[in-house]
């Protein structure tokens, strides 16, 4: 038989998530390392926890995160992501009260690329892309 699990993708600036909820009593395994030894710092800790905790179901599932790129802050917003995600699957009737709360919609700030281009005698100016 099958383990019952809920999938989410979590993005922010230039990390991704991958979230596995699995019925459980509220473990939390980054990159198969501990809640508290990969994020040390607190308020990491507490943008993770905000889906859980305003669906109160921080008790109901364990939480299985592959995280890569970006740096700590990235991270745990993906992760936040990909929880809020993960959580609707679960139960599409959470949607409102995570909707108020902001948490579906991905934050679409990213670094702005630069480009030093050459132009007329030498010369190079800067660019932006996006």
């Amino acid at each position: 038989m099958a383990e019952i699990q809920y999938y989410g993708t979590g993005r922010r600036k230039t990390s991704t998530a991958r979230v596995y909820l699995r019925p459980g009593a509220g473990e939390v395994k980054i990159n198969r390392k501990a809640f508290e030894q990969y994020f040390p710092n607190e308020t990491l800790r507490m943008i993770i926890r905000q889906p859980l905790q305003l669906t109160e179901t921080s008790n109901k599932f364990d939480i299985l995160v592959n995280v890569d790129g970006g740096g700590p802050a990235g991270q745990a917003g993906a992760i936040r992501h990909g929880i809020t995600r993960a959580l609707l699957e679960f139960n599409s009737d959470l949607r409102r009260a995570l909707k108020q709360a902001g948490l579906i919609t991905r934050d679409p700030r990213i670094k702005e690329r630069k480009v030093h281009k050459p132009v007329h005698k030498g010369d190079y100016v800067w660019l932006r892309l996006l």
